[in-house]
C-alpha cells in the first residue's frame, strides 16, 4: 500500500539560499531511490521560508529505508541550524 508524506520546514530567512541548495541535493538523490513515486519541494507562496516536501512511496518499507540514506542524514544534520522551528511530518494512506 502506498504511503503519503508531507513534511513542513520553516527556515530562518537568513538561510533560504543555503536551504534551497541542500534541498536540491536531497530531491535529486531521493528521486533515484527504489520505491520513490513522488518527491516534490513546494515553497509556500504566502509564508517566506516555509517549504513542504510532498512524498509518495510504494510502501512504508521504502519510506523507512529512505530515512536511513546518507543523503537524508546529511540533509538533517546540515539544516538543523537553519530551521526556525521543528519540522512537522505527516504520514498517511490515501482515504478516497
Amino acid at each position: 500500500m502506498n504511503i503519503h508524506v508531507v513534511a513542513v520546514f520553516k527556515f530562518n530567512e537568513n538561510y533560504l539560499m543555503e536551504a534551497v541548495e541542500l534541498f536540491q541535493t536531497l530531491v535529486r538523490e531521493t528521486r533515484k531511490e527504489e520505491g520513490c513515486l513522488q518527491y516534490d519541494l513546494i515553497e509556500d507562496k504566502n509564508n517566506k521560508g516555509t517549504f513542504f516536501m510532498v512524498e509518495l512511496w510504494e510502501t512504508e518499507d521504502h519510506l523507512n529505508r529512505h530515512s536511513g540514506q546518507d543523503h537524508v542524514l546529511d540533509f538533517r544534520k546540515d539544516v538543523s541550524k537553519m530551521l526556525e522551528s521543528s519540522t512537522q511530518v505527516y504520514k498517511g494512506f490515501k482515504t478516497l
